[in-house]
């Protein structure tokens, strides 16, 4: 049976990569973006796959939004094997938590924390449904607590806040076999990491891992490149 996945914030960056590769794999992947434009024309660029690539209207932050997007993947298909939470705002380079405006920190949170927490609400039932789901949440060693200093504050708070979502889903859903895990891609060359990091598709590669695990995989781990890294 063909592996149906979702990947947010897919229309560039990572979680355009991400669907390449499952695609590449032979997997059936929606790919979201908040515009109909901006998700019909990634996914147009992905034709001729092994697996098909299809495009999906799903803004994280719209409460409403995600539903009707739950809503059509059950119509079409009836279940989900992989949701990927890859949709994220505000790598805040320019302010430290000293001086931080809570504005912007609450709209990463709306995006980096609830958005994937109402995502996986919404579609939990069609990765029940699955019998064997994961969910992997793209986060960040930013993240870590172990290794934390200043800096980024709006997305450092969310991403660990994103890390103990993860850990609290993995616990709960232990028993319906959907394993749920954090994945820091590391620094990548894309619009919000910036140039010099490294190449998309190793960051993504380590996203992948997490979206194809086996059935005695891990799961609540914290992991880039499919090795641990400390909370």
């Amino acid at each position: 049976m063909t592996v149906v996945a979702l990947v947010t914030g897919a229309n560039r960056g990572i979680g355009y990569e991400v669907v390449r590769q499952l695609a590449v794999l032979g997997h059936t992947v929606l790919l979201s973006a908040r515009s109909k434009d901006a998700a019909g024309a990634a996914a147009a660029r992905l034709t001729g796959m092994p697996g098909e690539v299809h495009p999906l209207v799903l803004d994280v932050t719209d409460e409403a939004g995600v539903a009707r997007a739950a809503e059509t993947v059950a119509d079409r298909f009836g279940r989900l094997d992989v949701l990927v939470n890859n949709a994220a705002v505000h790598y805040d380079t320019w302010q430290r938590a000293v001086g931080a405006d809570l504005a912007v920190v609450r709209e990463a949170m709306d995006t980096n924390l609830y958005g994937p927490w109402r995502t996986a609400q919404a579609f939990l039932p069609l990765l029940r449904a699955s019998g064997r789901g994961r969910i992997v949440n793209v986060s960040s060693e930013a993240a870590s607590l172990t290794n934390m200093g200043g800096g980024t504050p709006a997305y450092t708070a969310s991403k660990t806040a994103l890390n103990a979502l993860t850990r609290m889903l993995a616990a709960e859903l232990r028993g319906d076999r959907v394993l749920v895990n954090a994945v820091c891609p590391g620094w990548v060359a894309t619009d919000m990491g910036g140039p010099g990091g490294r190449p998309v598709g190793d960051g993504a590669a380590g996203v992948v891992w997490a979206a194809t695990l086996p059935d005695d995989g891990p799961t609540g781990g914290f992991f880039r490149d499919g090795r641990p890294l400390p909370w």
